[in-house]
């Protein structure tokens, strides 16, 4: 009798709404991560002030990072994060917002099916339009 064989990867995912009370504490925070990251070149930096200057959403793709959410978990190595921030509007009344709702299943199914992505695969980071990327 044979067992069927189950992946080690698990795709977790986690949706936020933020409300922002205070723009300048969150740009001021965001330029200073940005003036604190040694490995970034001087033109990606001056990209990354500019960005984070003119766009709250892009200021908080500086500021939270997936690996601060795994990172002390016994167990586990992150292989891959991407994520991206947008302003929205929000009506938490919505039916739109309502994070019981099967977000995406189809997607997951099909991930589960062998969608496992290849050791060493990273994605690209395009700080233009608030997304950031990396392994």
């Amino acid at each position: 009798m044979s067992t069927p064989e189950t992946s080690r990867f698990v795709r977790l995912r986690v949706e936020l709404v933020l409300e922002v009370d205070d723009v300048d504490a969150v740009t001021e925070a965001a330029l200073e991560r940005v003036a604190e990251d040694g490995e970034m070149p001087g033109s990606e930096r001056a990209h990354a002030e500019s960005a984070v200057r003119e766009d709250t959403a892009e200021a908080l793709a500086y500021l939270v990072d997936p690996f601060d959410l795994v990172g002390e978990v016994p167990g586990v190595e992150l292989q891959q994060a991407s994520w991206s921030s947008e302003l929205i509007e929000y009506d938490p009344d919505s039916p739109d917002w309502d994070l019981d709702e099967d977000d995406g299943e189809e997607e997951f199914e099909e991930y589960e099916e062998g969608d496992e992505g290849e050791e060493g695969e990273e994605e690209t980071d395009d700080k233009g339009d608030g997304e950031r990327a990396s392994r």
